[in-house]
């Protein structure tokens, strides 16, 4: 009596995932076996995975063996903005692994709208890029996640490879940035520098990176015994212009017992800055001001801001290093550090 699998025809047809599980094997070692790959699979695991293949009637399509025998000499990258420098430190990394495996990346813009983001997906699919890396903060309660990830996952199962750079949201292997740890950290390292009064410039809540930088930097105020006024907290575009819209809102209601404004990003902070300038308010001097990312013009403004550090380029390359790996990596955590400089100096006026 044979123990191994049987193809069932009263259920759904099998695939590639079944065969994976039968043979003992990952869902890459599988398709690299069936259909191809110019990469090494063990000659004992090609053996499984053929006899599981048949014995459960499992055909690979035409698509996946063009992809997983490396016919297509791409590489996708869909990102929310390429003018944020976040972005493109982002794009470099990608670009730069992408070369070292022997192919050439398009990029596509998803301008932070879901909905354009999920076409992007579909047109991707039938263009056949060996791999697909997709950066960007996830946007809480769309009607597009359900759609987005059918998407993805007809595309791997028909060879293709994912990664992201974004929260842990969607079933595919994941850089998650540490946003709240690093948020939480620069609050207290601020406070520890004698600053005790703090505004906010955010973006919307839907946009997750935001509401974990928001949500860390008040939680470590908290913890140093301090908070931010409800007042001095201020939702804006999650870009430059949002962030100097949010500096005129502080300048409006007055800035003089602000000790530092946190902007949830590098460019909000940049145009904060801006507009704090244009008000007469010279920052680093009169007022603090702190952001995250230190994308490369947080070193070149005047004073060089202070930030939480993420290695933007180095994001990029493991994002794509993981997208071509033999293994599923699922999580991987990406550590922040903050980065204090003169644009938040050592507190300025004592209060009795």
């Amino acid at each position: 009596m044979n123990d191994g699998p049987r193809a069932d025809t009263s259920r759904r047809p099998a695939t590639l995932h079944d065969v994976a599980r039968a043979a003992g094997v990952s869902y890459a070692t599988a398709s690299r076996a069936l259909n191809g790959s110019d990469r090494t699979v063990r000659a004992e695991n090609v053996a499984r995975v053929h006899a599981a293949a048949a014995q459960l009637g499992y055909s690979p399509h035409l698509s996946a063996q063009a992809i997983a025998r490396g016919s297509t000499s791409t590489a996708a990258l869909v990102v929310s903005d390429l003018d944020d420098p976040y972005f493109s430190s982002i794009a470099a990394g990608v670009t730069e692994a992408a070369e070292a495996a022997g192919l050439i990346v398009t990029m596509a813009i998803a301008d932070r709208s879901p909905d354009l983001e999920l076409q992007i997906i579909r047109s991707l699919r039938g263009q056949r890029p060996r791999a697909i890396v997709l950066a960007g903060s996830r946007i809480a309660g769309v009607d597009t996640r359900a759609e987005l990830i059918n998407e993805l996952t007809a595309y791997r199962t028909a060879g293709g490879r994912i990664a992201l750079i974004s929260q842990q949201d969607l079933p595919f292997d994941t850089l998650c940035i540490d946003n709240y740890g690093g948020a939480r950290r620069l609050a207290l390292a601020l406070a520890e520098q004698g600053h005790r009064t703090f505004a906010l410039i955010h973006g919307s809540d839907i946009i997750r990176s935001s509401h974990e930088r928001r949500a860390g930097f008040t939680d470590g105020l908290r913890e140093a015994g301090l908070a931010v006024d409800r007042r001095h907290s201020v939702e804006v575009a999650f870009a430059r212009e949002g962030g100097a819209a949010g500096a005129r809102t502080l300048v409006a209601q007055g800035v003089k017992e602000i000790d530092v404004v946190f902007a949830v990003n590098d460019m909000m902070a940049i145009g904060a800055m801006t507009a704090f300038r244009d008000a007469g308010v010279t920052p680093g001097t009169d007022i603090g001001i702190a952001g995250f990312d230190d994308i490369g013009p947080a070193v070149d403004v005047v004073p060089a801001l202070t930030t939480v550090r993420i290695p933007l380029r180095e994001v990029g390359r493991t994002a794509m290093r993981v997208a071509l790996a033999d293994e599923a990596a699922g999580i991987v955590r990406i550590p922040t550090e903050v980065v204090l400089r003169e644009s938040t100096p050592l507190r300025r006026r004592n209060r009795g």
